[in-house]
């Protein structure tokens, strides 16, 4: 697990986060390739809008998705479910995703582990312009709608635009899901923003929920495992439910 980024709970305050310490230095240099590396491949072509492309970063596992109440279900019923609170501009989030990515993909796939990824916007003001959190958050979505959930999952966050710096635009997010291979509901929903209230939604529900917080404060990315709050120092309830 990563250290999270944590915001106070009021929106307009929302203006920084940290980096990943518990997955250790070595995953802290392989974010940074990853980070480095997704800049410069998303100089390679341009989408329909004259943005730069997202690359296409294949997806660990193949697995079902379904999206209700601004949450995505990843696979069916399992031995374990596990929660993931998480913002698509969120640093310790690709940290997080860096780690266990392909574990909890497989786990998905194989029927080890149920996932519920509850996408909130908790860095809405970090990007620019800003809004980001909450459209890549929203396409996420739609993506899980549209049966291409896993390979939009793993592109955003191995392509992650930097905290602060410039994001990408909702023609940018529909290209890449349409490359993902995302059905033909997605450019609508993405265009649309009809997930996009849902993801702020999501921060106002888990950053005042007492069951969520860590010494007064929620922070992404925030896991749960069988209903229990995953503490930093301590990954192996994640560690034994995904074999």
């Amino acid at each position: 697990m990563a250290t999270r980024s944590k915001r106070p709970t009021t929106t307009s305050q929302r203006s920084k986060s940290t980096m990943p310490t518990i997955v250790g230095i070595a995953v802290v240099v392989l974010v940074a390739v990853v980070v480095i590396g997704g800049v410069l491949l998303s100089g390679n072509g341009s989408d329909s809008s004259g943005g730069q492309a997202i690359p296409v970063t294949p997806a660990p596992a193949q697995y079902q998705t379904s999206v209700a109440g601004g949450v995505i279900t990843a696979g069916g019923p399992a031995p374990h479910t596990v929660d993931v609170y998480e913002d698509a501009l969120c640093p310790a989030c690709q940290a997080f995703e860096q780690s266990y990515g392909e574990r909890i993909a497989q786990g998905i796939a194989s029927g080890k582990v149920q996932v519920r990824y509850h996408m909130v916007n908790l860095l809405e003001q970090r990007s620019s312009p800003p809004g980001y959190s909450s459209a890549a958050g929203g396409a996420l979505m739609c993506a899980a709608e549209n049966n291409a959930f896993p390979a939009l999952h793993a592109s955003l966050y191995a392509a992650q635009p930097t905290e602060g710096g410039k994001a990408y635009d909702t023609g940018q997010l529909v290209d890449l899901g349409q490359r993902a291979g995302a059905g033909p509901g997605y450019a609508d929903c993405v265009t649309s923003g009809r997930h996009v209230a849902e993801v702020n939604q999501n921060f106002q529900a888990a950053s005042t929920d007492p069951a969520l917080q860590r010494q007064g404060s929620f922070g992404t990315p925030t896991i749960v495992v069988d209903g229990k709050l995953l503490q930093q120092q301590n990954t192996g309830d994640l560690d034994t439910a995904l074999g």
